[in-house]
């Protein structure tokens, strides 16, 4: 495993706290690296392992889950035909891909309660319709979600844990970088949002001199397998899905960034939708963003369904489904972005990689707007609303996100207006360095994983 990964740790404190008594899911989408880390977890953290890919899995395999009578022969069959032997309490068994096989998945309550081994399953799609609709979904199971490559773990990775801790400190302290250790972040910061969290893709990137056209070109593999995905796997809504996900950069590069369904669809509606937003945000695809309409009382009670903003799941792809190679090569994108000369799409990719961090962060997507009657147009447009979690003591913290280093307050004022007793705190996301004024806090976005 080339990149260190947080989630190593977390499935660390499953298998301590747990003991056998109960399976990890680990969800995520396609190629972020679930199957490499919970294989390296597998080596390191076992006597041995047998990793079962239902990609690839034999019939005689998939058979053995027909008849789980007689346990002894099950694993007696894994055993042989993997070549691994397994020791009580001392063995994993990896079910990859589980969505390919939901039987196995099935499989899982009778599994645990034998005791032998403990089971990991990895797999996408998980909570589609045509996976679970003839299964019983086990109790016995933990799920955690994974992510591509966050923005800690690609500084890492890059060698730039000094830097990192410098980040931590100043943002603990309250107080701006230096001048020039502010420059290298914020270039450090629009390297990994060009490039993304696709480990595939980080890893070319950095194994060939920093070179984004390596990058590129994995990405473009990535996106190819997507298409491929929502062909197979969304059978009876699949042309929605694709029209939705192709015409991604077009909807986020709008002022608004939210889906208009008439520009896909004359007759489309949101009833007519809801299945393929549900597919594109179940695959981990896309990062699905609602309109909250009253934040003052908890975020989900009051989502609209039909106001709704769709981010790619990983910026690194969307630069790369925004633009053509040819783009990329004949206008110098990539140098335009990083010498700060490209402003077309740069709010795009600024207000998604921030969608980014804050989903990776285990929370939910909401944004609010007001439409004044007055003017013709909304007059409050706040990005992304943030809350404390507290059942008793609820509070919330809008975050407007700016890509230029001039812009207005207008918007986070008239909010703090309506809802002041609710807020917590105000956040701006800005280029420029760490900043407080009166009550709102300025960040540059390289500290977005901190808040």
């Amino acid at each position: 495993m080339e990149i260190d990964r947080k989630i190593y740790n977390k499935i660390l404190d499953w298998k301590n706290e747990t003991n056998g008594k109960k399976a990890l899911l680990v969800e995520g989408a396609r190629r972020i690296g679930k199957s490499t880390v919970v294989e390296e977890f597998a080596r390191k953290e076992y006597k041995s392992y047998i990793l079962i890919d239902f990609n690839k899995a034999k019939k005689k395999i998939k058979d053995a889950f027909d008849d789980l009578d007689s346990l002894d022969v099950f694993f007696q069959t894994l055993s042989l035909e993997y070549n691994s032997r397994l020791y009580p309490r001392e063995s994993l068994i990896i079910f990859d891909e589980i969505q390919k096989y939901p039987k196995a998945r099935e499989a899982i309550k009778y599994l645990v309660a034998d005791g032998r081994y403990d089971y990991i399953e990895t797999g996408s799609l998980i909570s589609i319709k045509e996976n679970v609709e003839k299964i019983t979904i086990p109790s016995e199971e933990r799920k955690i979600q994974m992510y591509p490559v966050d923005f800690e773990e690609f500084m890492i990775y890059m060698g730039e844990e000094i830097l990192l801790e410098y980040i931590k400190k100043c943002f603990e302290e309250g107080v701006p970088l230096d001048r020039q250790m502010h420059t290298k972040a914020m270039r450090l910061f629009t390297e990994y949002m060009l490039v993304g969290g696709m480990p595939q893709a980080v890893v070319a990137y950095k194994e060939n001199g920093r070179d984004f056209h390596a990058a590129d070109i994995e990405k473009r593999d990535i996106l190819e397998l997507y298409k491929d995905d929502i062909k197979k796997a969304a059978k009876k809504y699949k042309s929605k899905v694709s029209a939705i996900f192709e015409n991604l950069p077009g909807f986020l590069s709008t002022h608004e960034k939210r889906i208009i369904l008439s520009e896909v669809d004359k007759n489309g509606t949101f009833d007519r939708y809801d299945e393929p937003l549900f597919w594109l945000g179940d695959s981990m695809i896309c990062n699905l963003c609602y309109k909250c309409n009253d934040p003052n009382v908890g975020l989900a009670l009051n989502k609209n369904d039909s106001y709704v903003k769709c981010y790619m799941g990983d910026t690194g792809l969307l630069v790369s489904q925004a633009f053509t190679e040819n783009e990329i090569m004949e206008e110098g994108l990539y140098k335009q972005i990083m010498d700060g000369k490209l402003s077309l799409n740069r709010g795009m990719l600024y207000e998604n990689v921030i969608a980014q961090m804050i989903t990776a962060s285990g929370r939910k997507l909401y944004f609010y707007t007001r439409y004044s009657e007055k003017k013709h147009r909304n007059d409050i447009e706040i990005d992304f609303i943030i809350s404390n979690d507290s059942k008793t003591k609820f509070r919330i913290s809008p975050i407007e996100v700016k890509s230029a280093k001039n812009y207005t307050t207008t918007s986070l004022e008239a909010f703090k207006d309506i809802f002041r007793k609710r807020i917590d705190r105000q956040i701006i996301v800005h280029p420029k360095n760490y900043s407080k004024e009166d009550e709102i806090i300025k960040i540059p976005p390289y500290m977005m994983f901190l808040i």
